[in-house]
């Protein structure tokens, strides 16, 4: 019988690319998503394409229809990736309860509906490092036209303190943890991934997420961009074949990842600020981006650079596409659409 991979929020820019992965590889490959989010309808219809997926469009607020959809696929089910999501921090300031119940409420629907299919397969969650609040305590300084850590070279570790800060910290902090305590309370091997920024083909970015697609496409268009802050914040970029490379090392190594809590990100080698994004995309067009400038937002870190030190020791991952090939990669992907 072959393997079973059911992927929530498979219509998604990163759960798109991981479908594809899956089915290349040969997997049975079962895709749940509401088709809420803006260009979600042309990936799905894209992987359609590619080959034979089992599609669902249902919203997992719903925990009656999360049970329906796992139990009726527990045949060969090894593996779940839990990426659905709200995922912008401004809308969950306009809209806290939505924000928690797409968030918290459908990542524990998924949980339970996992946990009484009768099976263990290993199931992984997609946070973010948002978790990690402001960390106000963290000094930074200006160096070279950019924000840089004073005293964390190697970025932040799964050490740091969660302190979630805005309700979109709160809602995905809060399924982070349920993840976790369900390997505890119930054995599920789960595993956590605390990610990054995560860019590449498929995403359709706009103002509030997606930023380097975002800046991209506006480019494209011949049209703007808001910059919040001074535009020296800086992120570690990690290209979303990457990403998936790290979910089938977590899945190779399951005995060991379960119950696991991994930052996931390009790293210290993989670092861009929003200036440096900007010269980048007026060099390889040819024109400047228009740019107006705005106050910082809500939970906005100067800087945020993962330390993957930890996911590389233990599952063997590191990624393999360079800030430059994976920049002109998105551009022609965004181009030729």
């Amino acid at each position: 019988m072959k393997r079973r991979v059911l992927i929530t929020g498979g219509a998604g820019f990163i759960g798109v690319n991981a479908a594809h992965r899956f089915m290349a590889k040969g997997w049975r490959v079962s895709v749940l998503d509401d088709l809420s989010r803006k260009g979600t309808e042309s990936n799905i219809a894209w992987l359609k394409r590619q080959g034979a997926v089992d599609f669902v469009r249902g919203d997992l607020r719903d925990g009656a229809l999360a049970e329906r959809w796992v139990r009726a696929r527990r045949d060969g089910l090894e593996l779940v990736l839990h990426l659905a999501a709200q995922v912008a921090v401004t809308t969950s300031v306009e809209d806290p309860r939505t924000d928690f119940e797409k968030n918290a409420l459908a990542s524990l629907n998924i949980l339970e509906a996992v946990r009484k299919s009768g099976r263990k397969p290993f199931t992984l969650y997609s946070s973010t490092n948002k978790v990690y609040g402001g960390m106000e305590h963290v000094k930074v300084a200006l160096r070279r036209g950019r924000w840089s850590y004073v005293g964390l070279p190697k970025g932040v570790s799964e050490a740091e303190p969660i302190d979630f800060h805005s309700p979109y910290g709160c809602s995905k902090g809060a399924a982070d943890q349920y993840f976790r305590d369900y390997r505890r309370i119930y054995g599920l091997p789960t595993v956590v991934f605390r990610q990054s920024c995560i860019y590449g083909p498929h995403q359709h970015g706009n103002e509030d997420q997606g930023w380097l697609a975002h800046f991209m496409k506006q480019a494209l268009a011949g049209k703007g961009v808001t910059v919040y802050g001074d535009g020296r914040q800086v992120r570690d970029a990690l290209f979303v074949e990457d990403l998936v490379g790290a979910f089938e090392a977590a899945y190779l190594r399951r005995g060991k990842a379960a119950g696991r809590i991994y930052n996931v990100g390009g790293g210290p080698g993989s670092t861009l600020s929003l200036r440096e994004l900007l010269a980048w995309i007026g060099a390889r067009s040819g024109r400047r981006l228009p740019v107006s400038w705005g106050a910082w937002r809500p939970g906005d870190q100067k800087v945020y650079v993962s330390d993957i030190r930890l996911i590389g020791r233990e599952l063997g991952w590191r990624p393999a596409t360079g800030l430059p090939q994976g920049l002109e990669r998105l551009w022609s992907w965004l181009a030729g659409r």
